[in-house]
């Protein structure tokens, strides 16, 4: 048994793919394929079955998921115990959606190159739909998501900070002087959003279309900063994270509505996959986000 096939076992079992694992590891599908076959005659059972273009694995494949990972993070260690700096190496591929990309995470990727400057930091910045699909295809050791908590079976979840949102609009808005709104005062308002699919999108739409607010228009950014630029300058009414507007909030420049938002939640959450090898660098990686995030 070699450890390149337990690698290759592992990322297929992460992947589900033949052609992803391939691509991850940098081979050609016909190697994935010669290295699970060697692998499964040299234990005498089948690891998995292919049941279109997808992989499942087999009873037996998913007893030797576990102690894969245990080896390979065993070996992961080994190379850096023996190593002659004795400094921590690897890579950890990241991947987080636009806001904290821009708000969160700076303080923490400078902090983690001034502690680790021999681990290759990779990160990916990613839509808000594609961040959980890039864990269970292999691409990102770790996610970073800003969103309402995330149920997940095959996904492991850890909410690091609450994150409150606030419904802003410029000081010359008609709006921006009320004391209390009503659902009709809604009505024909332009509302900024953030791309479809994004949950703010949908919190959007959940509570002010479904307790009846009426002739909405809406205008599609891909961009917070977007967003923000064209709410402070009075093109209609916008929900963001209060990380995001913090400063605008201070000089004036965004006046929050009094409208209630305590019936949703978003946090700032780390996720990876349950079935995730946690070699030492991923391991202090998630560590030190824990500490600087929490």
């Amino acid at each position: 048994m070699e450890i390149r096939q337990l690698k290759t076992f592992w990322t297929l079992a992460s992947t589900r793919s033949f052609s992803r694992t391939a691509e991850v590891l940098n081979y050609v599908p016909s190697t994935v394929t010669m290295q699970i076959k060697a692998l499964e005659e040299e234990l005498g059972v089948k690891l998995l079955d292919r049941l279109g273009k997808s992989v499942v694995l087999t009873d037996a494949g998913q007893q030797l998921l576990p102690y894969a990972n245990k080896i390979l993070n065993d070996v992961e260690e080994a190379r850096y115990v023996s190593s002659q700096s004795g400094e921590l190496t690897g890579t950890v591929i990241i991947g987080a959606d636009e806001v904290l990309c821009t708000y969160r995470l700076p303080a923490l990727l400078r902090l983690f190159r001034e502690r680790y400057p021999h681990v290759r930091l990779l990160f990916r910045p990613l839509s808000s739909d594609n961040l959980k699909q890039s864990l269970r295809e292999g691409n990102v050791d770790v996610v970073f998501m800003l969103d309402e908590p995330v149920i997940s079976t095959d996904l492991h979840t850890e909410i690091l900070l609450d994150e409150p949102f606030l419904m802003v609009v410029s000081p010359e808005h008609p709006l921006a002087t009320r004391s209390t709104l009503s659902i009709e005062d809604f009505n024909r308002e332009q509302i900024l959003l953030s791309e479809k699919g994004c949950s703010y999108w949908t919190f959007f739409y959940r509570t002010l279309l479904r307790k009846g607010a009426d002739s909405l228009t809406e205008l599609e950014f891909n961009s917070v900063e977007a967003i923000k630029q064209c709410t402070m300058v009075g093109l209609g009414i916008a929900l963001l994270p209060e990380m995001a507007i913090k400063g605008e909030m201070e000089r004036g420049e965004l006046i929050a509505l009094p409208w209630d938002l305590s019936e949703i939640r978003f946090a700032t959450q780390m996720l990876w996959h349950q079935e995730k090898w946690i070699s030492p660098s991923m391991s202090v990686f998630i560590e030190l986000a824990r500490s600087v995030l929490k």
